[in-house]
């Protein structure tokens, strides 16, 4: 009996020590404030009787992040809690108790005020254009979340919370910043070749976030030119555009990338004379697999070369690039060619008028040729005049047969440069 008495007073006992031990007066005025040299931290303070204290982070509608840290009797009532320590994106509180890491918690914890830790709005988007040797990039920002904890101890005042940072990253290379941070939502790179990406490292006080890339590419364009074409008939230059991108991610060295979409510009230029400017003189664009097929209208002999301007869409910024020039020749067209009335059988003794007609409309000579059956060769007729790309000769039919004629076009100069000449198609005359 005494035995099990003293049990139950040990027993006791024992509670009555630990009700006195969890009974430890609690702290008071825990608060929160940012610590000094650029917001790294988050200053902790509270009030105590020369406790040992316990520090942890509770998340409201959050999950607690695993931070616990034991301050020493006797030493200052604050303690700075590093913002990498903080989840992002959520509501905490920071709760302070008396205990140590051996004999635990013994009083109930207080509590800060509630804060949040929102990092910074992503840029929706970036735009670029070129602006002498570098070009202009102008970003927007989508208007921020609705905060859940307005006028908290740790929100910044002011409306440019948030600032940027910009990277530029070539092939091989890491995003390196190329200026300081900025609140601006545009930035000048005065001098900058592609192929690069741009990227901004968007900071507030809790974390950073990267977006509002741009690409900047270089071009590679091949083009395949007919030699000879018909004057006024229009030609088809097809032909291909390659264009080359850098990818990039965060600690990574930067890779080369090859791109073949459809909407890239690209327009024919022609020296309409020996010495002159390059001009355009057709217009289209890329289809999916880089692929371009454009019909350009010829006049005389001409080079003609290929380029893909410089030109920017949304978050992307092309350089330029030119075929090697290619030499079309032109030769002259036959517009018409046969015998007035539309017959190609008339009786003896009848005038035959043949004639013929040519783009561009030249004064030359022509020459009337038959199909000599005997020698199997053509034998000169009659030369004939053109004027103004017309020329006709009337005959009177003589001897019935079948016969075979033909025009002869002599070559041409046009804007200093020759043209081919042609010849009709077989004109066949039946005399009965």
């Amino acid at each position: 009996m005494r035995r099990l008495l003293a049990v139950a007073l040990a027993v006791v006992a024992g509670a009555t020590s630990l009700t006195a031990c969890a009974s430890d007066p609690a702290p008071t005025d825990v608060a929160v404030a940012w610590a000094p040299k650029g917001r790294a931290a988050v200053l902790v303070t509270w009030k105590d009787t020369n406790q040992p204290n316990r520090i942890t982070i509770e998340g409201v509608l959050s999950e607690s992040p695993s931070y616990v840290k034991y301050i020493p009797a006797g030493d200052p009532n604050r303690w700075e809690i590093p913002t990498s320590a903080f989840p992002p994106d959520g509501n905490y509180k920071v709760a302070v108790a008396t205990g140590t890491s051996q004999g635990g918690v013994t009083s109930k914890p207080a509590k800060s005020p509630v804060f949040d830790t929102d990092g910074p709005v992503r840029p929706s988007g970036a735009t670029v254009a070129a602006q002498g040797r570098g070009v202009l990039v102008k970003w927007s920002v989508p208007m921020a979340p609705q905060d859940f904890t307005p006028n908290d101890p740790l929100d910044v005042k002011g409306k440019k919370t948030q600032r940027y940072v910009p990277l530029v990253g070539r092939t091989g290379q890491l995003l390196k910043p190329i200026g300081p941070a900025t609140t601006a939502n545009r930035q000048l790179i005065k001098s900058i070749k592609p192929p690069y990406v741009f990227q901004l490292r968007t900071q507030n006080e809790w974390s950073t976030r990267t977006g509002g890339q741009v690409l900047g590419l270089t071009s590679s364009i091949n083009a395949a030119v007919p030699a000879l074409a018909q004057f006024s008939v229009p030609i088809r230059i097809r032909g291909r555009v390659i264009l080359h991108q850098v990818g990039c991610d965060l600690d990574v060295p930067c890779t080369s990338q090859r791109a073949t979409p459809a909407g890239v510009p690209v327009v024919v230029l022609t020296q309409v004379s020996p010495g002159a400017r390059w001009t355009p003189a057709a217009r289209g664009t890329t289809t999916p697999g880089g692929y371009y097929d454009i019909a350009v209208p010829t006049g005389g002999s001409r080079p003609y070369k290929i380029t893909v301007p410089v030109y920017s869409k949304g978050g992307m910024i092309t350089g330029p690039s030119t075929s090697k020039p290619a030499y079309t020749k032109s030769v002259v067209r036959v517009a018409s060619a046969g015998f007035a009335g539309g017959t190609t059988a008339k009786a003896r003794g009848t005038t035959v008028v043949v004639s013929t007609t040519v783009k561009p409309a030249m004064n030359t000579t022509v020459m009337l040729q038959a199909w000599n059956r005997q020698t199997r060769t053509w034998a000169n007729l009659k030369a004939v005049a053109m004027r103004n790309g017309a020329a006709a000769l009337a005959f009177k039919a003589g001897q019935p047969g079948d016969f075979v004629y033909r025009f002869v076009i002599p070559g041409a100069m046009m804007f200093g440069r020759p043209m081919d000449g042609t010849t009709t198609a077989q004109l066949a005359l039946h005399i009965r």
